[in-house]
Order: structure tokens, then sequence, then C-alpha cells
């Protein structure tokens, strides 16, 4: 017997979550110990995290460029170089943890699917 239940998951990629958007998701269980595995949760909640702070804080590096560019003063457009620099880098590591999560879910997936199987227990990657 299957049993589905509701959960709410914030969206991190909206850089202003306006609203408070949430999209619920569908965990399914099932009588033979099928539950979702609170670790998966647990790193794609702290990845999502991550990615929201790194989109943060590249909103705010961006709207100071903004007003160094707009100040036309030549100090503030050398200041925008390190700036930019530093918003390459989030994003960079916004690709990271997204290839993380990617990683981790694949391997969630299969070792699910080896379980189910009866295969034998595959341990989850550590990244």
């Amino acid at each position: 017997m299957l049993v589905c239940k509701e959960m709410e998951l914030s969206l991190a990629v909206d850089p202003t979550n306006s609203g408070g958007k949430t999209t619920k998701l569908m965990e399914t269980e099932s009588d033979d110990d099928e539950e979702c595995d609170g670790e998966a949760w647990e790193m794609l909640n702290k990845g999502l995290k991550e990615v929201q702070n790194a989109l943060d804080e590249n909103r705010l590096l961006i709207q100071q460029v903004n007003e160094n560019h707009q100040s036309m003063i030549s100090d503030n457009l050398v200041k925008n170089v390190a700036l930019i620099r530093e918003i390459n880098g989030n994003i960079l590591k916004i690709r990271g943890v997204y290839s993380g999560i990617s990683v981790s879910l694949c391997n969630f997936v299969h070792r699910r699917g080896v379980i189910k199987k009866g295969i034998g227990k595959v341990e989850f990657a550590d990244l």
C-alpha cells in the first residue's frame, strides 16, 4: 500500500523569493520501509540554501556595480572589476552546488533502485 504526503520546499532559485513562493512535492511511502531518505532531503535543502545565499549576494554586488557605473567616478569604475570577479566566483560556486546536487540525487536514485531490487546496500556518495 502506498501512502502519499505533501511536502513544501521553498523555491531557492528565485533571487527575490517574492511572495514566499513554494512548490509542493509529493513524497511516497510504503509499508516496506520505502520512506524518503532524510539525508537526501537534507542535502537538497542545504544545497538550495547555499545557492540562494550566493544569489542574494550577487544581487547586492550587482546593485553596487550599477551604482559605481552610474557615478562615473574612475575609482568606483576600477572597483567594479573586483566586484564583477566576485559575481563570477559566486556563479561558479552556484554551478558547483547544482552539479553536486545532481550527482547526489543520481546516486540516491541509483541506491534506491539497487535496494528495491534486493542487490544490496549502496552508500551515499560524500561530496
